[in-house]
């Protein structure tokens, strides 16, 4: 079947129509929130604390990476979704969750990222996603381990989206743009947040899996 005749079959089905508008939803509703928790945690940030990993390596200069490594990884996501539309409703669904719960981690705890870290500038194209309070959990790591374990019986997206989640990982890390424990930690979260996805939206993964069993056809 070519993806002409995916989009024809889909298009004719109100199950996926309605699915992917709730997809696309809840992931603009879940921007919204990252944007007010992001704007509230850097208002009451308090003061930086001290790294085991931090204090030991020097800083960086990784903002091209740390951008455009995320930028890259938001147009490998999307040229999947578009080019598999059967996975859309899920990807929608299970990047929106993600958000949601990484807003509600980021209005607990303020505190200030490391002084010696890289400064990015404000015309950045993540300026409106990302902001100096907003530091557990890492979403540069959480996002790729979360496109990971969704693809995990793929090996060749496993394979790619581990290694991003690895070098982005560690790019925040050596530009002191996050903790280690908001690194570390992104890991056991995301680990979850993939388990209540495929628990919360099971007709839609179930749908997910199609796209999977139609290329091994």
């Amino acid at each position: 079947m070519t993806i002409a005749e995916r989009y024809a079959k889909l298009f004719s089905s109100k199950v996926w129509i309605i699915s992917v508008a709730i997809g696309f939803f809840l992931f603009s509703a879940s921007l919204v929130a990252n944007y007010f928790a992001g704007i509230y945690a850097e208002e009451s940030a308090s003061n930086k604390v001290t790294d085991l990993i931090l204090s030991n390596i020097p800083v960086f200069d990784v903002d091209i990476l740390f951008i455009y490594g995320a930028v890259v990884l938001f147009f490998i996501i999307t040229g999947i979704a578009l080019a598999e539309p059967e996975r859309l409703p899920f990807l929608l669904k299970s990047i929106a969750l993600f958000v949601f719960i990484r807003s509600f981690f980021i209005t607990f705890t303020h505190i200030k990222p490391a002084v010696d870290g890289v400064i990015l500038s404000n015309h950045n194209p993540l300026a409106w996603v990302t902001f100096g309070g907003d530091l557990f959990f890492s979403g540069h790591t959480g996002i790729p381990f979360l496109m990971a374990l969704i693809f995990w019986d793929q090996p060749v997206r496993r394979f790619l989206f581990l290694g991003t989640s690895f070098v982005l990982s560690a790019a925040v890390l050596m530009g002191h743009l996050h903790y280690s424990i908001d690194v570390f930690a992104a890991f056991f979260i995301t680990y979850s947040i993939a388990d209540l996805a495929k628990f919360f939206f099971a007709k839609d993964y179930h749908l997910f899996l199609q796209g999977t069993i139609k290329k091994r056809e």
